[in-house]
C-alpha cells in the first residue's frame, strides 16, 4: 500500500511540474504566472481567439490546456494547478463539484452546441439521420470515428443519440474511439474513417470535412458547457478572466465558431 501511495504521489507531482513547465515558470507563484485554463478540446478555436483578445485588452496572459473533459477533471482531482475548468458537459463539472474541486459561486453554464455526422470533404456519403436509419450500411467497410463513448462528452452524447435512434447496436463494434472530439475529427479529416460524430463547431473548424447530417436535439441530453474557477486557485486574474468569458466581446467570438451563448449561473450557485 505504501509503495502504491508513493507511486501515486510521484505521478501527481509529475503532472504539476509538467504543467508548470508548460507555462514557462516552474517555480512561479499564482501572482506571477499566467492564469491556467483547463478546457474541453472542442473549445480550442474559440478560446485561442479569446485568449488573444484578453491579452490585448488587459496586457495579461492566459495559458490554455486542451483535452477531453474527463481527463481534465481527473488531472484537477490529482492536483494539477488549473485555475479555471471549462467542461463540455455538466457531468464532469458535477464530478468536480462533488469532490469540492470548483468554487460553486463561480460556476456558469456558458455555452451550447449541436451534434453532427461528418465525412471527408470529398466523400459522396448521404445519410438521413432519423429513427431506424442504417448507419452500418453507410459506413461500408469502415469505422465510425467518435470520442470515447464512456467518458468524453461528445462520445457520450453521440452514443445516446444512436441508442435513441436505434442505430447503436449495429455499429457498436465498429467504433474508432478517440481520446477527444478533436482527435475523432482528425480521423475523418485524414480519411481514416468514412464518417464521424462531432460537434458542429468542430466540423466548422476543419475545411477537410463536411457535415452530412444533424442529430435531432431530442435524441441526446442538451449540450451545455459549464465553466468555473477551481477551489485551489488563488490566481488574482482567474475571476477577471471568467468575467471576460461572459463579456460581449467573448460572446461574439464564441458565436463566430458556432457556439450558442447561454451565460446562466448554475442552479444553486
Amino acid at each position: 500500500m505504501n509503495r502504491a501511495r508513493c507511486i501515486w504521489t510521484i505521478a501527481v507531482r509529475a503532472i504539476a511540474v509538467g504543467l508548470a513547465l508548460c507555462v514557462g515558470a516552474p517555480a512561479a507563484t499564482a501572482q506571477t504566472r499566467p492564469v491556467l485554463v483547463f478546457a474541453a478540446a472542442s473549445l480550442k478555436n474559440a478560446l485561442d481567439d479569446i485568449g488573444t483578445a484578453w491579452t490585448r485588452a488587459t496586457g495579461r496572459k492566459a495559458v490554455i490546456s486542451y483535452a477531453g473533459s474527463n481527463a481534465l477533471a481527473k488531472q484537477i482531482e490529482a492536483g494539477a494547478p488549473a485555475d479555471i475548468f471549462f467542461s463540455a458537459d455538466l457531468d464532469w463539472m458535477d464530478y468536480a463539484a462533488s469532490r469540492n474541486l470548483v468554487k460553486p459561486a463561480s460556476r456558469v453554464n456558458l455555452l451550447g452546441n449541436t451534434l453532427v455526422l461528418v465525412a471527408p470533404k470529398d466523400s459522396k456519403a448521404e445519410v438521413s439521420v432519423r429513427p431506424g436509419f442504417d448507419l452500418a450500411a453507410a459506413l461500408g467497410a469502415g469505422r465510425l470515428a467518435m470520442a470515447n463513448v464512456d467518458a468524453v462528452p461528445a462520445g457520450k452524447y453521440g452514443k445516446a443519440a444512436l441508442e435513441n435512434l436505434g442505430a447503436w447496436q449495429a455499429v457498436r463494434d465498429r467504433i474508432a474511439q478517440a481520446e477527444s472530439v478533436r482527435a475523432a475529427l482528425l480521423l475523418v479529416s485524414r480519411g481514416e474513417a468514412p464518417l464521424g460524430i462531432v460537434y458542429r463547431t468542430d466540423a466548422a473548424s476543419d475545411p477537410d470535412v463536411r457535415i452530412v447530417a444533424d442529430f435531432p436535439q431530442g435524441t441526446h441530453p442538451p449540450i451545455i458547457y459549464p465553466v468555473a474557477q477551481t477551489m485551489a486557485s488563488q490566481h488574482p486574474d482567474a475571476q477577471a478572466l471568467l468575467d471576460f468569458l461572459r463579456s460581449g466581446q467573448a460572446k461574439l467570438l464564441f458565436e463566430k465558431q458556432g457556439f450558442t451563448f447561454i451565460d446562466k449561473p448554475a442552479s444553486g450557485s
